[in-house]
């Protein structure tokens, strides 16, 4: 019943860049794929085409009629309610399971219905219809969505909880296929740790471009890399971990390959012009040759035409099928992420309590602090971060005088869209400061594009580069992996470890908590856990 999902030879252009290239996908049912590749490489391009969000330029897409797409799951306004949404993601099992007891009915009158209870029998399996509404129920209190009562309008729900609910929806209706964008970004352990049980068990097609590396690992059967390679995109058998090793030898086959190349053709080009000379030195025979000169003077120039032809086929084979050399991969290598503080506290919170939200009896943030900040949604990890940044003016906070610190927020918007990254950057950090382009987070086709037409990633990109350009004495990150591809993630990580200045992070990244160095806090119910 399940029908494979299938791109064939995609281009998309978006202004003057193509994202998209001639890409081809073919998922079938059980296979779990994951696209990864930098900001900007086309995931979410590729997802809204295949979902028929988006048309190609050139190309096509066959998938299931029943397709799941994350972004597409909540066709509400903020005056429905979150029993609306459910009650919508549960339709279809409640229309599977009536159908089967009015053919079931009408089968001992009419035979002929057999062929129609079978298929509809097939879809109420697929979709487990019998078992939909303890799913429902199951999968709300695994997203962490049980407590909210089901009259709450969506318009009093936070984005995260809204952005929970629209794959709670997804989980629940169990279609063919199922396209997620960056599934895990308002997930805490739990949730992410369930959601990976859900998709595991999903009977059809599943699409997932995250830069969740412990996601990716858990549940990927292969990898789909939109970065540039030799032959366009690769496509892994395995999870993001194995594929790491082979993109690590396959950039050095590329490397290594594009070097010979080379070589051989600036051989090649000096060969037809002192090939003569090394055949037959330009010298008068020999008393003793004079005999046999002409005869093997004549071999000798068939020689030299023969070896001068062969030269220049072999040349213009390699001008017309050389590989390009591979284009530099960003690599984000601050000199540090924050800036020299003196020896001192630089913020402490005594008695901080800021209403239905946050209680700190003692924390302090010292010059070259390390501090992981982690919870559950909700626990109150945005607001220590926007009390620390002085964004929430509170008592019992003291703060460094002239004190700089920087926050990386988790939605990030830009005053003027109009303007280009490069313009914004300059805007924010002065036409002096270091060149956008030397931090290694967006690429040059990227800085004079609109920030407008950026991707999310690539906005968050440009946020980051604007505090390390002028680092900050303190530096808060709230969730700083989401929406970055994991290779950036990866570096981010290394420039989080011993330093100038002091970084408080909050994040749920199961992998960057696996690997932190710090000090870590724990947030829950609002209150710090002392332990």
């Amino acid at each position: 019943m399940s029908a494979a999902l299938v791109a064939h030879d995609l281009v998309r252009v978006l202004g003057d860049r193509r994202v998209l290239d001639g890409v081809s996908l073919t998922a079938a049912p059980g296979h779990r794929i994951g696209l990864i590749g930098e900001n900007g490489a086309g995931k979410s391009t590729l997802l809204r085409v295949l979902a028929g969000v988006d048309r190609p330029d050139r190309g096509s897409v066959e998938h299931p009629a029943d397709l799941g797409y994350l972004h597409q799951e909540m066709p509400f306004d903020p005056a429905a309610t979150v029993a609306d949404v459910v009650d919508d993601a549960l339709a279809g099992a409640r229309e599977d399971l009536a159908e089967l007891e009015r053919l079931g009915a009408l089968l001992a009158e009419d035979e002929g219905l057999f062929d129609s209870y079978s298929e509809r029998l097939a879809l109420a399996e697929l979709h487990d219809a019998w078992d939909a509404d303890r799913r429902a129920k199951m999968v709300l209190d695994g997203l962490g969505l049980g407590g909210v009562a089901p009259e709450r309008r969506l318009g009093e729900l936070s984005g995260g909880q809204r952005g929970r609910l629209a794959l709670a929806a997804l989980l629940v209706r169990r279609p063919s296929a199922v396209l997620l964008d960056e599934p895990t970004n308002h997930l805490d352990d739990g949730a992410a740790a369930f959601l990976e049980e859900q998709v595991r068990g999903l009977p059809g097609t599943v699409v997932v471009a995250s830069h969740d590396r412990a996601l990716l690992d858990a549940v990927c059967t292969d990898i789909v890399d939109l970065d540039p390679a030799v032959g366009g995109p690769v496509r892994f058998g395995g999870n993001y971990t194995g594929y790491l090793a082979q993109k690590r030898a396959d950039r050095e086959r590329w490397e290594r390959r594009h070097a010979e190349e080379q070589e051989e053709i600036a051989a090649l080009r000096d060969s037809p012009g002192v090939t003569t000379h090394r055949v037959a030195p330009n010298r008068a025979p020999r008393d003793s040759e004079k005999m046999g000169y002409g005869h093997r003077a004549g071999r000798v120039q068939n020689s030299i035409s023969r070896r001068v032809r062969n030269a220049a086929r072999r040349l213009a084979e390699l001008e017309r099928t050389q590989v390009h050399a591979p284009p530099p991969p960003l690599r984000f290598r601050p000199d540090a992420l924050a800036g020299e503080a003196p020896e001192e506290v630089l913020v402490s919170l005594r008695d901080v309590h800021v209403p239905g939200r946050l209680t700190v009896e003692h924390l302090d943030i010292g010059a070259t602090a390390r501090l992981l900040v982690t919870g559950p949604n909700g626990a109150g990890k945005s607001t220590l971060l926007h009390v620390l940044a002085g964004r929430l003016e509170v008592p019992g906070v003291r703060r460094l005088p002239e004190l700089r610190v920087g926050l990386l927020s988790q939605d990030t918007e830009f005053a003027v869209p109009s303007r280009t990254a490069r313009e914004t950057y300059a805007a924010a950090v002065g036409t002096e400061a270091v060149p956008l382009e030397s931090l290694g987070l967006l690429g040059k086709w990227d800085v004079d594009k609109p920030v407008g037409e950026l991707s999310v990633g690539q906005r968050r990109r440009l946020a980051l580069a604007i505090l390390v350009a002028n680092p900050p004495q303190l530096l808060l990150l709230d969730e700083p992996t989401n929406h970055l591809s994991p290779a950036l993630c990866d570096e981010l990580e290394d420039a989080l470890g011993p330093g100038p200045g002091a970084i408080v992070v909050a994040a749920h990244d199961r992998r960057l908590r696996e690997h932190w160095q710090g000090v870590e806090v724990r947030v829950h119910n609002g209150r710090i856990d002392p332990g």
